[in-house]
């Protein structure tokens, strides 16, 4: 009989039904990541590689400071050990993308957390001073090379000695590479070496590329002594200068103008056995350039191809420029030629506008355009180079040359939007616009000049004008008022304008006695923080005294009283500066009230009361001289600095028909005698016309920058459709 097996004891079954394996739920992690796969900082989450690429595009997307709250929300979001290989790996994304500031933030964040405060490297700092050094933040780079000479543990070794000193010599800070070289040789403070073991020394002796960093920081702060005493430390420290060592000596006698010791230093290379470079040869190039030995140089870079030298392009520009500058364009264009095959840093373009510049430097104008045409053989001129010819032309009365280049270039950027042309490059950009103004200006051609300015302003380019608001004043006074009107509000809306335009514009309208505008002008003044005080208000006076007459300056003052302004400048000083010239005026009768010049009457009458009154023909003699002394000496001087500018009769600029209409090609270019010749008139005509009705009060309601420049591209528009416009247009 088969004995069955027993079965198995139910207290294994009950207690696993009692005590069942725990079935823990998903963490709120895995909750995101199964809701969101692919996507998120968990997404790869063993690839450490990846979250710290993820890092540092987030990094590079934004600028966080040190203490910036979201900076601490990405760092901690990437769940990263900042360890030292992943801090490396962390700058090496940020220097590629040039972002100093970010890496300098995530390295202080790193080091200021509890948990790595004690676990810095030098390494890291090393790297952080690299890419402070390749951005050319010098301060900065000071800042974090004290932070490591206070600390045993990342003090600075030789690696963070050369790129200080590269940094600091970039930036030509000679005695703070001074101060470096003395850290190297002196040993750390007694806080620091209490950190480390007793035998502990980290001081070092500078090497040659330190010693070179130091020349460096000499050329640009021409601080030539500091040459020799760089000399004399590397023959005590025994080191064997090489030839960069050589070279940035004579490129510092050059910057210092000490040629004679530039050859000094070549002819020691050569004794020294020290093969020259390239560079040396371009500083001996550019020395006997400077000192006008043009046929040295020539030699010089003869010399170097026959050494078997091979040159650097910056040689061969070097020698085209000075071949230009003193008139041999032709054997120029021969160095262009071997230039051209060797490897360049910069398009052939930047070579051809340097040899045009130096030309133009050199007076040889014709040579300039002769260059101009030649450059069309080798490359396509560039915006940069149209506008050293604009300059040129505009520089030497050549306004139609200058109006056809202009003219063409606007053609090509035109033509490039439809279809692709081989001017594309030719986009007119501020600088073309501004010579063009100044060409037109010193022409005298103002109605192209308003032409221009138009087209600069739909063009949404703006004039500078610390540099150019003499053309504005000159087109006023010639004129076009309301270009000079449009300039200030456009320059108004962007930042405090140039104190002339202002006076300008006031003087303008105490000749047209339009009291309402001048105050409107000094309440500009006031708002912009533009002040002058009453001397300054006094020469303005003075100075354009042609324009205003008795009566024009009293009702100014009376105007200006009854506004209840008075007490606050610049008012006051105005109308302190118009009371003392209403007592000059009246002592030496020198206004009339028609504003006419009253030298002659005056003249007249005290002759007559010296025949009168004085027998002697000596006292007759005196008194007319006293009185010529007196016309002569008082407001009749006009300074020096307006004699450039034409002045213009009260005539001139009474007449304010402000006509914004854009002016028709037709007249531009056949115009060669620029009267006063009626203008179509446009829309923005209309609207000024009808607001003259209601008297000088309305400059309230003066159309704005911005509403002009609307009607002058609803005016160009129309004439895109205007049949007509073909035949006006010559472009």
């Amino acid at each position: 009989m088969a004995v069955s097996s027993p079965p198995p004891p139910r207290f294994h079954l009950s207690l696993h039904l009692q005590n069942p394996t725990p079935n823990p739920s998903p963490s709120r992690t895995e909750r995101k990541q199964q809701k969101r796969p692919g996507t998120g900082w968990d997404a790869e989450a063993g690839d450490e590689e990846m979250r710290i690429q993820l890092l540092v595009s987030r990094l590079n997307e934004d600028s966080l400071s040190f203490r910036d709250w979201r900076l601490t929300r990405l760092m901690k979001k990437a769940d990263l050990i900042y360890n030292e290989d992943n801090l490396l790996r962390i700058l090496d994304g940020l220097e590629a993308r040039g972002n100093w500031r970010q890496a300098l933030a995530v390295t202080e964040w790193v080091y200021n957390e509890n948990s790595y405060r004690h676990r810095r490297s030098r390494f890291v700092y090393t790297k952080l001073l690299s890419i402070l050094g390749k951005s050319l933040r010098a301060t900065e780079a000071l800042r974090v090379f004290t932070i490591m000479r206070g600390d045993a543990q990342i003090y600075p070794d030789m690696p963070a000695y050369h790129s200080i000193a590269v940094t600091l010599g970039r930036a030509g800070l000679v005695k703070e590479l001074i101060k470096i070289i003395e850290y190297m040789r002196k040993k750390p403070s007694k806080r620091v070496m209490k950190m480390r073991r007793k035998d502990w020394d980290p001081s070092l002796e500078p090497d040659v590329l330190v010693y070179n960093s130091v020349l460096n920081a000499c050329v640009l702060s021409q601080q030539w002594k500091g040459v020799f005493w760089v000399f004399q430390q590397m023959r005590i420290s025994g080191l064997p200068p090489t030839g960069a060592t050589f070279g940035l000596a004579m490129e510092v006698m050059l910057k210092a103008k000490k040629y004679d010791f530039v050859q000094k230093f070549y002819e020691k290379m050569q004794k020294n056995g020290v093969p020259p470079r390239a560079i040396t040869y371009k500083v001996l190039v550019r020395a006997f350039w400077e000192q006008g030995k043009i046929n040295e140089a020539v030699e010089a870079v003869n010399d170097m191809e026959q050494r078997g030298v091979v040159g650097a392009a910056s040689v061969y520009y070097e020698l085209a420029c000075c071949l230009c500058n003193n008139g041999r364009w032709r054997d120029a264009m021969l160095q262009v030629g071997k230039l051209k095959q060797l490897p360049l840093t910069k398009p052939l373009e930047y070579t051809f506008t340097g040899m045009i510049l130096a030309s133009f430097d050199g007076g040889y104008i014709y040579e300039c355009i002769s260059i101009f045409e030649s450059m069309k053989e080798y490359c396509t001129p560039n915006i940069g180079t149209v506008n050293v010819m604009l300059k040129v032309y505009g520089r030497c009365d050549m306004f139609g040359k200058a109006k056809d280049l202009f003219e063409t270039t606007k053609g090509c950027f035109s033509n490039s939007q439809t279809y692709v042309h081989e001017h594309s490059s030719l986009e007119a950009d501020a600088y073309t616009y501004s010579s063009m103004l100044e060409a037109s200006a010193s022409a005298q051609q103002w109605e192209y000049f308003e032409y221009v300015y138009r087209e600069m302003a739909l063009s949404h380019h703006h004039l500078d004008q610390r540099k150019y608001s003499w053309l504005l004043i000159k087109a006023c006074r010639a004129g076009k008022s309301y270009l000079l009107e449009h300039a200030l509000d456009s320059v108004l809306e962007r930042e405090i304008p140039d104190v002339r335009l202002i006076v300008e514009l006031i003087c303008q309208s105490i000749a047209q006695s339009d009291y309402g505008r001048v105050l409107q002008l000094l309440n500009v003044m006031t708002e912009a923080s533009i002040k002058i005080n009453e001397g300054e208000w006094a020469n303005i006076l003075k100075k354009n005294v042609h324009q205003f007459s008795v009566d024009a300056l009293q009702d100014l003052t009376d105007y200006l009283h009854t506004s209840g302004t008075t007490n606050a400048d610049p008012v006051h000083s105005l109308v302190r500066a118009l009371q003392s010239q209403f007592e000059t005026a009246s002592m030496d009768t020198y206004l009339l009230v028609d504003g006419t010049n009253t030298q002659q009457c005056a003249l007249s009458s005290l002759q007559n009361e010296g025949k009168n009154s004085c027998s002697d023909l000596t006292e007759q003699d005196q008194l007319i001289g006293t009185c010529k002394n007196l016309c002569t000496n008082k407001f009749l001087d006009v300074p020096d600095s307006d004699k450039d500018i034409p002045q213009l009769g009260v005539a001139a600029v009474m007449n304010r028909a402000i006509s914004l209409s854009r002016p028709r090609l037709e007249n531009i270019h056949g115009q060669c005698d620029l009267g006063h010749q009626g203008t179509p008139v446009s829309a923005v005509d209309e609207v000024l016309d009808s607001m003259s009705s209601y008297g000088d009060s309305s400059y309230g309601e003066m159309p704005s920058a911005s509403e002009i420049l609307e009607l002058w591209e609803q005016e160009r528009i129309n004439d895109m459709f205007d049949p007509k416009a073909e035949s006006r247009t010559t472009l």
